[in-house]
């Protein structure tokens, strides 16, 4: 377990707006470094499981982080910025180790393309696995879901979570550069197995591209329900398509000046799990109306405009939401 930096008491989270859930994240945690221009432009705690937390621990949700770091002064830095943010940080571990470096340079269009600095060296630990009840919501994904180094332990806690009922949302974030850290075949097969843990499947039409070759909303349902019944496919500034047992429907997206897309889909998966507490549906099944969609994907865009308009990785302290 991490250390807490000092004076700084437990996090417990906000008031949760009225409900009990808890809001548990399994993620890669880095620190971004953006440049434009080829120049620096800002530094701040990441990982996209991270930025959707932060989020939603400042909409008051009460959240806890489980993931690694390394004993550094970059690690530093972000526990204290987590704990700032009333992030529970009991079940990240501290690697003897540096920790992950993402820099990511902002084109014309101010979205991003990533290179990563990562010490390969660091010898992994196991995680303590939360008790997780019927109450909870586990959000999961981007290459930590799949990563061998780590593969067991996802499966260890992500069936633990399903195990308990907590409703699992998962965001497989499959960029084509994902290819190089592993064979193609195993990748897609972990990605697959992960839908088949999930409750909600949220991902890009580039992540579907590069996992099917595939464009069509429709065809790529037909895929990911035979193991997962509740689809989110979002696609940049576009519209976004909902898909459930019952039904299929499409939101347009409003257009905004974008600052910078860093974080733009993990506050989509804040907003729409964000609502789902808010309505009472964390227990989806396959449930979900079109009534409810409308409600998640309005609050997952709200969220994800939000962070467009600033070099940050997450909504404002103040954001309303």
């Amino acid at each position: 377990m991490i250390s807490k930096p000092q004076n700084y008491p437990s996090p417990s989270g906000g008031d949760g707006g009225g409900f009990s859930s808890r809001i548990f994240g399994f993620g890669e945690i880095v620190y971004d470094i953006l440049f434009k221009d080829m120049q620096p432009v800002a530094a701040k705690a990441g990982g996209s499981v991270l930025n959707a937390l932060v989020s939603l621990a400042r909409v008051g949700r009460e959240v806890q982080m489980i993931s690694e770091t390394g004993d550094d002064l970059v690690a530093n830095a972000i526990v204290t910025f987590l704990y700032e943010n009333r992030i529970n940080t009991d079940y990240i571990n501290q690697l003897n180790g540096k920790s992950t470096l993402a820099l990511a340079f902002l084109n014309e269009e101010n979205e991003a393309e990533y290179q990563f600095f990562k010490d390969d060296s660091v010898k992994k630990e196991d995680f303590n696995i939360p008790d997780f009840t019927s109450d909870d919501i586990l959000l999961f994904g981007s290459f930590y879901g799949i990563n061998p180094d780590v593969r067991p332990n996802v499966l260890s806690i992500v069936n633990r979570a399903r195990e308990a009922g907590s409703t699992i949302y998962y965001d497989p974030n499959f960029r084509a550069a994902h290819l190089k850290h592993g064979n193609r075949e195993q990748l897609v097969k972990s990605i697959e197995e992960n839908f088949g843990l999930a409750d909600i499947v949220r991902g890009s039409d580039e992540d579907f591209m590069n996992l099917y070759g595939e464009s069509s909303p429709e065809k790529i349902y037909k895929k990911v329900s035979a193991l997962c019944p509740n689809l989110i496919i979002t696609a940049s500034s576009s519209k976004v398509h909902t898909f459930s047992n019952n039904n299929h429907e499409t939101f347009e997206v409003p257009q905004i000046e974008t600052v910078s897309t860093v974080g733009a889909g993990d506050n989509f998966n804040a907003g729409v799990i964000n609502q789902l507490v808010k309505q009472g549906l964390e227990r989806v099944g396959d449930t979900l109306t079109i009534s409810d969609w409308q409600l998640l994907i309005e609050s997952g865009i709200r969220f994800s405009s939000a962070v467009c308009k600033s070099m940050d990785n997450y909504v404002p302290v103040e954001f309303d939401e």
